[in-house]
């Protein structure tokens, strides 16, 4: 991201957080990629995960409607089935199950969606196969992103297996990032989840500025009590060195965190979630500043 709105994002996560900066930023560089977490056990990408042995589609469905063209297409993406043996699943999920099912290579998989829905971007899988997420919490080890998820106190997370495969092609798109984003979103669930070894791996060895966009507030279970510093060194614990932390208005910096966080309006109206407007301006800044 320059002045003139170019450049190469990378922006790694899952779930909400990750489309919301997606959508933030597709009109706004020349080559925007998103790494995509496939943890997820719950709901539709949870069945279809344990019915057809592939990785979690969910979130993946999740980017590509954020950077398809409004219209059929993306609606059909979100299109959630009500009745009859589908109940349940969005038919995105669907779609890349089939797909899946007749092509092994995600990566290829991926390419193919994104050309066929008109996406503005790529969508990688932060994994080649199927991961599962591993936390020491408050009441113990437990196994899978829905019990992480309802758990506390949680210290350390990892992965079954220890290192996944990462796929080439993301490490090769963080290489040649200017500029990274990880998060918002769910800090273990979302965030945490898809830094497995190899992308941590890479984002050491990346000249690219990575931004963290702290979370606005913090979430019931999972990082009820957190706040920014909170947030902040949880990253830090896991092996990431953000260069920048992007966090709202009204965070609390502790002296010796002032260099490294950048405050701005960053919620969206009456709530405390991003505003995609908003954080595309906000994000644009840092990129300018760090250039400058």
């Amino acid at each position: 991201m320059t002045r003139s709105g170019s450049g190469r994002i990378v922006a790694i996560g899952g779930g909400h957080g990750l489309s919301v900066v997606l959508g933030a930023l597709v009109d706004r560089c020349d080559h925007l990629t998103a790494v995509v977490s496939v943890a997820d056990d719950g709901g539709s990408s949870g069945r279809l995960r344990r019915d057809l042995g592939i990785v979690a589609p969910g979130d993946m469905r999740r980017c590509l409607a954020a950077l398809a063209p409004a219209g059929i297409v993306r609606d059909a993406l979100e299109y959630r089935f009500d009745t009859g043996v589908l109940d349940g699943h969005p038919a995105g999920n669907v779609m890349l199950a089939s797909m899946l099912e007749v092509e092994d290579d995600i990566v290829a998989v991926m390419d193919a969606m994104v050309a066929m829905v008109g996406a503005r971007g790529r969508v990688l899988p932060a994994t080649s196969g199927k991961v599962d997420l591993i936390a020491s919490a408050a009441r113990g080890t437990v196994k899978g992103q829905v019990a992480v998820s309802e758990s506390d106190a949680i210290k350390s997370l990892r992965f079954a297996p220890d290192e996944p495969d990462v796929p080439d092609e993301v490490i090769a798109a963080i290489d040649q990032a200017d500029v990274v984003v990880l998060g918002p979103g769910s800090l273990y669930t979302s965030v945490l989840a898809a830094l497995v070894p190899g992308i941590r791996a890479a984002l050491e060895a990346t000249d690219a500025l990575v931004v963290y966009v702290a979370n606005l507030a913090a979430e019931s279970t999972e990082t009820e009590g957190y706040d920014l510093v909170d947030h902040i060194n949880a990253v830090r614990r896991h092996g990431i060195e953000p260069d920048i932390i992007l966090a709202g208005n009204d965070a609390l910096v502790p002296p010796g965190y002032e260099i490294m966080v950048i405050r701005a309006d960053l919620a969206a109206v009456g709530k405390d979630t991003h505003d995609p407007l908003k954080l595309a301006a906000a994000l644009e800044d840092v990129a300018i500043r760090s250039c400058s």
